[in-house]
């Protein structure tokens, strides 16, 4: 990967002399980058705590960003002010953390149930009644029933 910025040159060599591993270097470049272009291209020393929260809130709001990339935006901007610059974060920032929107399981009401295995062939009710009733799904059976035969 070549580097435009010695800037950015300057911290994967510090992170590659760390040992850091080589997907990791480019994970946090990249967020470094991010934030670079975020606060407007403004060298990171002339920033601090103020434009780390608004571009993790940023991130949050605007982008919709997973919990775990915006941790990893976390990470990557606090490695740099904390092993580049030598000027760290403060442990109280306060910015809109992301979160994950829980998914809800369909679930068929009892009359669709009925409905379901009134249809089903005499030859599966059985095996369809278990299933319903210890609460086995169509893909846990497939595979125990791969495993058995």
């Amino acid at each position: 990967m070549i580097m435009k910025s010695e800037f950015l040159s300057h911290i994967k060599e510090t992170m590659w002399t760390r040992r850091y591993a080589k997907r990791t270097i480019e994970s946090y470049l990249y967020w470094i980058k991010a934030y670079i272009i975020f606060i407007g291209k403004i060298h990171p020393n002339d920033c601090h705590d103020k434009e780390v929260e608004k571009f993790l809130s940023y991130l949050s709001n605007n982008l919709n960003l997973a919990p775990k990339s915006q941790a990893l935006a976390l990470n990557s901007v606090n490695y740099l002010y904390k092993h580049i610059l030598i000027k760290p974060l403060s442990l109280e920032l306060r910015f809109n953390k992301s979160r994950v929107t829980p998914k809800l399981p369909t679930v068929l009401t009892t009359t669709e149930v009925k409905a379901l295995l009134t249809a089903v062939n005499t030859n599966n009710l059985l095996l369809c009644q278990l299933m319903y009733g210890s609460g086995l799904l169509l893909w846990t059976y497939k595979r125990k029933y791969q495993y058995h035969n």
